[in-house]
């Protein structure tokens, strides 16, 4: 008898667990089933916190070392869309702020909401009190934050486009509300599905997320 007539049948079960903050869709698209993992205000702050000044060398001066001049660019972009509507801003200038933001200090947060709704579920309130805590803490205060959505790959373009902005606005309201940070030190922005975070995976969880960006460093954020 040949072993390959009766040869057994592998079966493999890949469990995908995001580690970034979901903007979760209708079960109808992808559904908003998955678990959260909340995140600690001292992980938030090391991850937004500007990279530490380089030790001064050797030489025969010995004045402070000056920080790197900022972008004169990504300071007009950061002041132009400061306290303006997610919704107002062009396609232009959210593919902008995605090219300013790519090397700044960044986290993504694992973040879910009520069914086909903006509003956060209960279960992610921690990860997003541990954020406003974060973004009050003496390093990170006074800082231009982007706060950015993105989804995966299901559903519609427009659909997406509208979730992402709605859910990033719903955190942004809830910590000018809670933790009293200024409105115009939270940019927000929506990238629906434009922006996968594994585009091998498009409907995978970690997608689904919302991205927060330190954009300006507090000490020398021109407001």
């Amino acid at each position: 008898m040949r072993l390959a007539a009766k040869g057994l049948t592998a079966i493999i079960s890949v469990i995908t667990i995001g580690a970034a903050l979901s903007l979760t869709l209708p079960p109808a698209f992808a559904g908003d089933d998955g678990n959260s993992k909340n995140v600690t205000e001292d992980e938030i702050v090391r991850a937004l916190a500007p990279a530490p000044k380089k030790p001064l060398t050797r030489g025969l001066s010995i004045a402070p070392q000056a920080d790197p001049a900022p972008n004169p660019a990504e300071t007009k972009l950061i002041q132009s869309v400061r306290g303006r509507a997610t919704r107002s801003l062009s396609s232009t200038e959210r593919e902008e702020i995605a090219s300013a933001a790519k090397d700044k200090p960044n986290i993504d947060l694992e973040i879910t909401f009520d069914y086909n709704s903006a509003d956060i579920s209960s279960k992610s309130l921690p990860s997003v009190q541990a954020l406003g805590r974060a973004l009050t803490s003496p390093d990170l205060k006074g800082s231009t934050f982007v706060v950015a959505g993105h989804t995966d790959a299901a559903g519609g373009e427009g659909y997406n486009q509208e979730l992402s902005e709605r859910r990033a606005d719903s955190i942004k309201r809830y910590l000018v509300e809670k933790y009293s940070i200024a409105a115009t030190d939270l940019v927000t922005v929506g990238y629906g599905k434009s922006k996968l975070k594994d585009p091998n995976q498009p409907m995978a969880e970690v997608n689904r997320r919302v991205q927060v960006v330190n954009m300006e460093n507090k000490t020398t954020a021109s407001k």
